[in-house]
């Protein structure tokens, strides 16, 4: 029998991870994004990530219209920006500073680092779709990470 829904939430927290901000537009022009932390590196040649987007997310059609996507990993300062792209509705890009990248999709001022791709593939992963991206540009800046850790945030010691 398959594990139930909240004990596998609670086996996966034991998992600590960086927390990032995916953003994307529509076909419109609209800027979409959400906090997530179901990222991977993939692949050095071609260079390849992977991102999760639930299918209910608020976003989510986005993500399947406009091929393209940028994932800003979060610094430590940064919770309060990941709590506001968590939650569904509103303008999340108002009060917020960003920059328009190559690919059309938001640069999030302060992240730790960004990495710009256009959609190489999607996959069905039961209620969330799997975008693998490659990766056609990226840049970091010094500082530590946002993590997030047993249901919390989290930041690195000295």
């Amino acid at each position: 029998m398959p594990i139930e829904k909240n004990q596998l939430r609670q086996v996966m927290g034991h998992f600590a991870t960086g927390v990032t901000i995916i953003t994307t537009l529509n076909k419109a022009g609209q800027m979409h994004g959400l906090t997530a932390n179901a990222f991977t590196s993939v692949s050095l040649e071609p260079p390849l990530l992977l991102i999760s987007v639930d299918k209910k997310a608020e976003s989510w059609p986005a993500f399947e219209e406009s091929r393209v996507f940028t994932v800003n990993i979060l610094a430590d300062d940064q919770e309060g920006l990941s709590r506001k792209f968590a939650v569904s509705g509103g303008n999340k890009f108002e009060g917020v500073a960003y920059r328009v990248g190559a690919n059309g999709a938001p640069i999030l001022e302060g992240a730790l680092a960004f990495i710009e791709c256009t959609l190489y593939a999607a996959y069905e992963g039961g209620d969330h779709s799997i975008y693998l991206g490659e990766i056609q540009q990226a840049e970091i800046r010094e500082g530590k990470p946002l993590l997030f850790f047993r249901g919390g945030y989290r930041a690195l010691g000295d």
